[in-house]
């Protein structure tokens, strides 16, 4: 089958709908095999976006962790998380719990931080009865379909993530920021461009401003790269956001999403970031075993529905501090 010169001497399958497919014969040494592959494989993330590699056999966290640094090294510990997740050490983690009967839309892991992962890592021990694909989007293509007025204006302000921390829905402070201890959490603020005030009940609340529209660091297109669909309230299903207003309060969410200026975002702007993230959806339902390599910066990735057990491993590297991660008026200009 063809391919290109860059995934050479490894033959890739590209198909319209799915993400580009590399298939191999079982290793004995499966994190051998990624270090001497390293290259070919990078290249290829590059140039798909993502890719899927079936026939690893990574059924465990320590065959899974040596393989992942084996592909990028160090990985990154996680800080801002929204929900908790299974901490297996390194930087090897289980995938963000969401209810397995909800999907988990499009996003790019960590685009609300200063420091993103350049690459995210998945793989999957046990594969669900049914759904559950960790399925992708091009996030150049994505924009480009979006409505110019929109996007203008997202590249313009950017976008705020509003979040408020209590003790029962979501991370806790430790979970989200490693510590508990005020000065340290104020001092991680300020060093990451988060305006931070303290409720009378002791409960944080943040406000970060981050830039919608970015320019790839290797590639150099423009991508729609953030979360402004995803944290939003209205993608959340209608009694789960009834029940966080009814609780919380509008401005208590645990996470929200607006535009650059403060301003709501509305439920039909939601739905057309999804509906247009639909459209240009590639997935392939997992196997046990698989890898899935994605460029985050390049490439959004989404959770789908399932039924029965799915494990998925998740490790962050290659960490980014883009250049127009932030919204500036000689951002806005580019």
């Amino acid at each position: 089958m063809p391919f290109s010169s860059l995934a050479a001497p490894l033959d890739v399958e590209l198909r319209p709908d799915r993400p580009a497919l590399l298939r191999v014969d079982s290793p004995p040494d499966a994190p051998a095999w990624a270090a001497e592959h390293r290259e070919a494989l990078r290249a290829m993330v590059t140039e798909h976006g993502a890719l899927l590699v079936r026939g690893l056999g990574l059924r465990d966290a320590d065959r899974t962790g040596a393989v992942f640094r084996r592909l990028a090294g160090e990985l990154m510990p996680e800080r801002e998380a929204f929900a908790p997740r299974e901490d297996f050490g390194g930087g090897l983690y289980s995938a963000t719990p969401w209810p397995a009967n909800q999907p988990m839309c499009m996003h790019h892991e960590l685009s609300y931080t200063l420091d993103v992962p350049g690459l995210m890592m998945f793989a999957c021990p046990t594969a669900p009865e049914e759904g559950g694909a960790t399925a992708v989007a091009d996030a150049a293509r994505v924009l480009e379909a979006l409505p110019a007025s929109l996007t203008e204006r997202f590249e313009r302000e950017g976008w705020l993530l509003t979040r408020s921390y209590n003790d029962e829905i979501g991370a806790s402070l430790a979970e989200s920021f490693g510590t508990e201890d005020r000065a340290e959490i104020e001092r991680y603020c300020r060093e990451n461009a988060i305006e931070f005030t303290w409720r009378a009940d002791g409960s944080l609340h943040t406000t970060q401003r981050r830039s919608a529209v970015v320019r790839h660091p290797v590639t150099g297109r423009r991508c729609w790269f953030n979360q402004i669909a995803f944290l939003n309230e209205w993608t959340l299903a209608p009694e789960v956001r009834e029940y966080l207003v009814d609780e919380y309060g509008a401005d208590g969410l645990p996470f929200n999403t607006r535009y650059g200026d403060g301003s709501p975002i509305g439920e039909e702007v939601v739905e057309l970031l999804n509906s247009t993230y639909e459209a240009h959806t590639r997935r392939e339902p997992w196997q046990a075993g698989d890898l899935l390599l994605v460029d985050n910066i390049g490439t959004a990735h989404s959770r789908e529905p399932f039924t029965g057990e799915r494990q998925v491993l998740v490790g962050m590297a290659e960490p980014l501090r883009l250049a127009d991660g932030r919204p500036t008026p000689e951002a806005s200009a580019r």
